[in-house]
């Protein structure tokens, strides 16, 4: 089945799918999902199979995925949610989408444990490093533009949804790429949104069905150290993922040079890039961390610091189930999400600012215990299971809308 609709590929893109014999050579990210997308409007999506489930009935949910590095969140929520349907009884897959070409030379059994080990993903979900073997679903699940028109021409399937974890046409300036993330929310997939602020801009922007989840985190790994301790002296930790335009990172190192300058004392820890940044102040470069590393150093700082231009950081999230107080931006997002009063310091996108804001918690103890204590306790309902749930009603929420349109098309 999935050899049917590579052929109708053109060749450079045919070549990067790697149903079977793995790619040799691939199209760029953009050419390959563009070829797709055309090959969606020339030929419409692969029929949906005809009847529905039967209510909570447990269900085969296949998550087409694009290419993956070390440390990217996206797919990291993508493997915790879909372990959360596992328990709830439903039947999770992973099928890569090298939209990118990045795992070309990787053999299917490389590229597949690489993608359990940067993601912990366990044997319960099922990873395939191509489409060679796909067998159909009971839903199929995009989870990135670039995967979308994918996810709509496979056939054998009962519905489709789409994981949206962020207004991915940000990730662009002007272009061509911009124009494509933002017509794939209007391709009439039900959404599930990963912040109600993103659901209803889904909903009123583009006309989208669209549901939400609240972003979890692990609350095994992320939690207070039960010694309470700290570091000796005053630590901030920056998450400078400068490989990720959205998280503002050129005006964080702003800011933190002028608390530098301010405050020669304090410590700078830099995390979530794998190579040094050129930061003008004395620092620390962490590198990328694992979880249990991350869960240490936000139990030992005294300031969190993550920047969201676009949708809600899990990073945010996690430095406060450790009882870390967290400076983030004042964005619309962070805004509508948390409130200017919530448990998180929201500044202005100004390096000052920024700066001001750091300097107001390292500067009073009794501010950070107010945030510590008000973030634990927000991230006190933010489990995993939780948010499982929440996506499970998506699901069913994808099935029902589909069930009904085939209804639509018999009347006709």
């Amino acid at each position: 089945m999935a050899g049917r609709i590579r052929s109708r590929l053109p060749r450079a893109v045919r070549s990067a799918l790697g149903g079977g014999a793995r790619a040799q050579r691939a199209a760029s990210g953009t050419e390959h999902a563009a070829a797709l997308l055309l090959e969606l409007a020339r030929t419409g999506p692969a029929p949906l199979l005809p009847g529905g489930t039967a209510p909570g009935a447990p269900l085969s949910v296949a998550a087409v995925i694009p290419s993956f590095r070390r440390g990217s969140g996206g797919h990291a929520t993508i493997v915790r949610l879909l372990e959360g349907l596992q328990r709830l009884g439903h039947t999770p897959s992973v099928w890569l989408e090298d939209c990118e070409g990045r795992h070309r030379q990787e053999s299917t059994g490389a590229t597949e444990a690489s993608f359990r080990e940067f993601f912990a993903a366990g044997p319960e979900i099922e990873v395939h490093a191509d489409l060679g073997a796909w067998r159909g679903a009971d839903v199929v699940l995009g989870t990135g533009w670039q995967t979308v028109a994918r996810a709509m021409l496979l056939p054998g399937c009962r519905g489709r949804a789409y994981l949206v974890q962020d207004h991915e046409p940000d990730f662009y300036a002007s272009s061509a790429e911009a124009l494509w993330a933002a017509q794939t929310y209007a391709m009439g997939l039900h959404c599930i949104a990963a912040s109600p602020w993103l659901a209803a801009m889904l909903q009123e922007r583009y006309g989208a069905r669209a549901s939400h989840f609240d972003l979890a985190v692990d609350h095994a790994i992320y939690r207070p150290a039960p010694d309470g301790a700290v570091a000796a002296e005053p630590l901030v930790a920056f998450y400078a993922r400068a490989v990720t335009p959205r998280r503002a990172v050129p005006l964080g190192l702003l800011a933190l040079e002028e608390l530098s300058r301010r405050r020669p004392g304090v410590g700078v820890a830099l995390y979530g890039e794998d190579r040094p940044l050129p930061a003008p102040f004395e620092h620390r470069a962490l590198g990328v961390l694992g979880a249990r590393a991350l869960a240490d150093l936000y139990t030992r700082a005294s300031v969190g610091v993550v920047l969201s231009l676009t949708n809600p950081s899990l990073i945010g999230l996690e430095m406060m189930a450790c009882g870390l107080p967290c400076v983030e931006l004042a964005s619309e997002s962070m805004l509508a999400t948390f409130g200017r009063e919530g448990p998180l310091t929201l500044a202005e996108p100004d390096a000052l600012a920024l700066c001001g804001a750091i300097e107001s918690l390292l500067d009073d103890p009794a501010l950070r215990a107010r945030a510590s204590v008000g973030g634990l306790e927000l991230m006190a309902a933010r489990t995993w299971e939780h948010a499982a749930m929440q996506v499970e009603h998506g699901l069913r929420e994808a099935l029902s809308a589909s069930s009904e349109r085939a209804r639509e098309r018999t009347e006709e």
